[in-house]
Parts: C-alpha cells; structure tokens; sequence
C-alpha cells in the first residue's frame, strides 16, 4: 500500500507541545477550537502521531513567502 504522507507534494505536518500552542494562540488571539480542522483519519497525519485535540503545523511550500505555515485542530 502506498504512505500517502510520504508523498512529495503532501506538507510536513508537525504536532505542537503545549508551549508552542499557547505561543499560536496567544499570537492570533484565538481559542484552540477556532482552528480549521483535520480529521484524525486524514492520510497526511499517518505519520504525524497526531490525536484528537492535538494542534498540527502545516508547512507548505509558497511561491511568494518560501513557506507557508498553517495550523490545524485534530478532529475525530
């Protein structure tokens, strides 16, 4: 079977410890719960040792800043 997140086109996906969190949150004045979410089920988090309520950094490639980074809320 193919690892879909091994895949070249598909972004690192990195789980955030709780400092790194609350640093996010605190930047965007937001609570965790406004984060656009990903399903625990989605390929890209196979490898990410993600659970529900876990936070993800997403790193994308960007044509016009290098990188891109976006957060998601791990979901059921």
């Amino acid at each position: 079977m193919v690892d879909v997140s091994q895949h070249k086109f598909v972004p690192d996906h990195t789980v955030l410890d709780e400092g790194e969190l609350e640093e996010v949150l605190e930047e965007y004045n937001i609570a965790k719960t406004d984060l656009p979410k990903i399903k625990r089920t989605d390929p890209a988090l196979q490898d990410a040792d993600a659970g529900v309520g876990d936070v993800v950094r997403v790193e994308r490639d960007s044509r016009t800043t290098e990188t891109a980074v976006v957060y998601r809320l791990v979901i059921e």
